[in-house]
């Protein structure tokens, strides 16, 4: 008698069980609670976290900067949490728990972006599918108290802009590329910096060197027709045949050389411009200085119309 109020209760609720199912015709939808928050929720089937469409660029730029990898700094604006990895990816991530929310990767670290020879941005490219294009931000860095995300902004379908604060660029000199180069490259951009102001390249050719500059130096990316257009001005000789030919036409043009100077009465020293044949070398050829007038031309002295600098690059 003691379990009559127990077994009085089991059969109330069996009996509503019952009811349920037959107003719903036995069919019952189960709800379960939703397991798609957040980028690395250890709740999310794996195939459904977000996916990279490329790897990293190599981490470059002021090497104060570099304490900065491996870390990641937040800023949630309305529904969204956005999450930016210097040298990684940026992240969206909506703060919502509906079936739907939306967790994506806005770009992918790719390269610098540079203006009046100062390190002013950083590009993460590459990010999920928007239409026909991949979504990409634009991360700029300015003086601050302490490292964060203070903004973020939406200039343009599916292109990002974010700024980053640091104290880490708060000295005017901090984000300067020429201190970043390596010997060898600051020697070049002299070099570069000389003959822009002799007038013997133009300003279109002086951006292109500097870009090929930071190209080298591994700040900026070389763009895909790029890399084309090096691999065609830069074949392999995959057999002796093509080198044969290469070096006959070299010499045929030495012989077109030597012709010239002779019939303008210039002399030369044949040892400066005789090419050493693979197979059996040729004696040197000596011709006479011919009587003339005009002074002979020194090695190091360039022939009338060579400025020996490209003026258009």
């Amino acid at each position: 008698m003691l379990f009559t109020p127990l077994r009085h209760s089991y059969t109330l609720t069996l009996c509503l069980t019952l009811l349920v199912s037959a107003v719903f015709g036995g069919k019952m939808k189960i709800v379960e609670e939703p397991n798609t928050f957040g980028l690395n929720n250890h709740l999310m089937a794996q195939g459904n976290r977000l996916q990279a469409r490329v790897s990293p660029a190599p981490v470059s730029g002021p090497p104060h900067l570099l304490r900065l990898a491996g870390k990641c700094f937040s800023y949630t604006e309305s529904m969204y949490k956005y999450e930016f990895c210097p040298f990684h990816n940026v992240t969206q991530h909506e703060q919502t728990f509906r079936w739907n929310a939306y967790n994506g990767i806005l770009g992918i670290w790719q390269e610098w972006e540079i203006e009046n020879n100062t390190f002013t941005a950083m590009w993460m490219r590459e990010g999920d599918s928007c239409g026909n294009k991949n979504r990409q931000t634009k991360v700029i860095l300015t003086c601050g108290s302490s490292s964060k995300l203070a903004r973020v902004s939406e200039p343009q379908t599916c292109v990002y802009s974010l700024t980053f604060e640091t104290p880490l660029v708060c000295h005017p000199h901090s984000l300067l590329v020429y201190p970043v180069l390596s010997e060898r490259l600051q020697k070049e951009w002299d070099e570069t910096e000389q003959a822009r102001y002799d007038g013997l390249i133009t300003e279109q050719g002086y951006s292109k060197m500097l870009r090929e500059l930071f190209e080298e130096a591994g700040f900026l990316k070389k763009t895909r027709q790029q890399k084309q257009e090096e691999q065609k001005q830069s074949p392999e000789h995959q057999s002796p045949d093509p080198c044969k030919q290469d070096f006959e036409k070299q010499r045929a043009e030495i012989e077109r050389l030597r012709s010239l100077l002779t019939q303008h009465n210039i002399s030369y020293d044949p040892q400066t411009v005789r090419l050493k044949t693979p197979v059996t070398p040729e004696p040197a050829v000596r011709l006479k200085t011919p009587v003339t007038s005009e002074p002979s031309v020194r090695q190091d002295q360039h022939l009338r119309g060579d400025t020996g600098v490209v003026a258009d690059l």
